[in-house]
């Protein structure tokens, strides 16, 4: 039976019908536009009705509706936590979408992104019929979708796979505080910071990043500064490589799944680096962990998340 499926990121929300083969029949994309706490909540609930209606338009029953998150999705309290979202530090999400679908028969089931993706992967995608399987989302920031014996990874208060905070290095700096040691050094906003440092310490280089203003850096400029052996943007590729394949080592020996799929906006530019991500994981992992672990990159690209709320609203993680 098809389903209501609605990615909500920090910018922007994608709603969509998604049949039961995975078919999206109809798809909506609205920017969030510096909307905030219960405004985003309406723009969401608005879409859930607006996919309500245009399902009926063309003849379809939805019973179920599911809903990523960027954060938190708190499973006994129905609320939600996404730190992008000014407002929503403990929104009643579930709550608002049960009386706007107070109509209805819908189940409204809520995951967290990262959840959702290895959901998605797992149905359609790389991970496709794994039990034991992981989404690495490197992104602005890193998350773990986390798939053990066929369910999600929730922790004691919904907060497992927050690998960012994953420790690597040492010794401990005061940028861990707010995201981790792993994001840190390996996110999208992890590399592009650790460029500006290199740079602020760096006054008589005159590389390819010299041109750029530091503050507006991205990970894309290093990616393309890599590209044109910039050495700065050298060094911290490889260095993100390193964290990148240790982490898949660390989830390997800890986890004993069959894959590892690496995503989101990074990979991304930095799909090509997976071979050596292997090399290093292997370094790293348990060797018996290791032998029987594939390291691979989404093949859903960015509508993993969207397909894998999709599988959550269908009752099949």
């Amino acid at each position: 039976m098809p389903v209501i499926s609605i990615d909500l990121g920090g910018t922007k929300i994608s709603a969509a019908i998604v049949a039961e083969d995975g078919t999206i029949r109809m798809r909506r994309l609205v920017g969030l536009e510096g909307r905030t706490g219960e405004a985003v909540g309406k723009l969401l609930t608005d879409l859930a009705l607006e996919c309500e209606g245009e399902a009926q338009n063309l003849g379809l029953e939805l019973r179920s509706l599911g809903v990523a998150v960027p954060g938190i999705s708190r499973q006994a309290e129905g609320t939600v936590w996404a730190p992008n979202i000014p407002g929503w530090e403990n929104y009643p999400l579930k709550q608002e979408l049960h009386r706007a679908l107070a109509h209805s028969e819908a189940t409204v089931r809520i995951e967290s992104d990262r959840s959702c993706a290895i959901l998605g992967e797992t149905w359609l995608g790389a991970a496709r019929g794994c039990r034991h399987a992981i989404f690495l989302a490197v992104g602005t920031g890193i998350g773990a979708g986390i798939l053990i014996d066929g369910r999600i990874l929730h922790g004691v208060q919904d907060i497992a796979g927050a690998i960012g905070w994953t420790a690597l290095d040492r010794p401990y700096r005061a940028e861990y505080v707010s995201c981790g040691c792993f994001e840190s050094h390996a996110s999208g906003d992890g590399i592009a910071r650790t460029a500006r440092d290199r740079l602020s310490a760096s006054p008589g280089y005159l590389g390819r990043l010299r041109s750029k203003d530091p503050g507006l850096l991205s990970a894309h400029d290093i990616f393309e500064a890599f590209d044109l052996g910039d050495p700065i943007a050298v060094d911290i590729i490889r260095e993100a490589v390193q964290f990148w394949g240790m982490t898949a080592a660390n989830l390997i020996s800890l986890f004993n799944p069959e894959k590892i799929i690496f995503g989101a906006g990074v990979f991304g530019p930095a799909v090509r680096f997976l071979d050596e991500i292997r090399t290093e994981a292997r370094r790293w992992a348990q060797p018996l962990a290791f032998s029987a672990a594939s390291i691979e990159a989404t093949r859903l690209g960015g509508d993993a998340v969207l397909l894998g709320a999709a599988r959550l609203a269908a009752g099949d993680e």
